[in-house]
């Protein structure tokens, strides 16, 4: 699958300031870009906890490479920030995740300037992209919502520019929340009979969370409890940073793997091809080719 992804030569501009009023803290993107190219269908991507533009290198280049505009903002959360769990910012930092991606959305015009870019990007076809926490604040403007303790649905955040999603390792329902997850990550109970926006969820077999009591089925949630169209990729042999998406060699990666990680990138790359209906055959191809090392559903 991986040796499918087109040798284009790519280039970074950072940092972008992206206006967002009473944040506290700049809000800054990078863009990832094809050197050549036009009619570049656009991905924003959100990162998981603690991570920044800077991080998710080997995903945002391979798409890149493969032909997207990438934008990666830095959430509040990130570590260069210094917001720790008993942080009285934390509770609210969800809701400034999902306010950055709005932020990033509206202003895209302007980012794409920016970065040079705004005669050759597709702006009919943008996409959002998540890791983790990322992908649960992406899942949001998909439709997903999040509940409250009494287990009402949440506002809608939902994006009308956003047409395609990808959700990388996304937490499950709030209902096997482990102790700690509970105190810390309340808002971390998705309701995802809403996320009516077509989507790829992208699972490890071996993602065992620590947030959830249920193993790794739960990170597939997204899928089984969202209404239709939707596609789950799962790679058996995986675990949550699915062979280190976020980088190589990083702390937090226990199965390192960088074939594994071209495997996610060019998988989401060509789910949002096929979806945007720019070419079918890598998807294709992907849905084909699994063996024991990968297998795609979808409804």
């Amino acid at each position: 699958m991986s040796s499918a992804t087109p040798a284009r030569r790519i280039a970074a501009v950072k940092p972008i300031t992206v206006p967002a009023p009473g944040r506290g803290t700049d809000l800054l993107v990078k863009v990832t870009a094809p050197l050549t190219g036009h009619d570049l269908p656009v991905i924003v991507f959100s990162h998981g906890n603690a991570w920044s533009l800077d991080g998710y290198g080997p995903l945002a280049d391979r798409w890149a490479a493969a032909g997207f505009v990438v934008v990666q903002p830095t959430h509040l959360d990130s570590r260069r920030n210094g917001i720790g769990w008993d942080d009285p910012r934390f509770p609210t930092i969800w809701r400034v995740r999902i306010a950055d991606l709005h932020a990033v959305l509206d202003h895209l015009g302007g980012i794409l300037a920016d970065a040079g870019l705004e005669t050759r990007a597709d702006r009919a076809r943008v996409a959002v992209a998540g890791h983790s926490w990322g992908a649960q604040t992406a899942g949001t403007l998909l439709g997903a919502r999040v509940l409250d303790a009494d287990g009402v649905p949440g506002e809608d955040f939902s994006h009308p520019a956003v047409t395609a999603g990808a959700l990388v390792a996304p937490a499950g329902t709030g209902d096997s929340l482990t102790p700690f997850a509970a105190e810390h990550l309340p808002f971390s109970r998705p309701d995802f009979s809403t996320m009516t926006t077509p989507a790829l969820v992208v699972a490890g077999g071996r993602d065992d969370s620590p947030l959830s009591t249920r193993g790794p089925d739960w990170i597939t949630d997204a899928y089984h409890l969202s209404p239709s169209p939707k596609r789950l990729l799962t790679i058996p042999e995986g675990a949550h940073t699915l062979g280190g998406v976020a980088g190589e060699a990083v702390a937090e990666t226990t199965d390192e793997d960088p074939a594994r990680v071209a495997l996610v990138a060019d998988a989401v790359a060509a789910y949002f091809l096929d979806v945007f209906g720019l070419d079918s055959a890598p998807w294709a191809a992907l849905a084909d080719g699994g063996g024991d090392a990968w297998s795609v559903v979808g409804k």
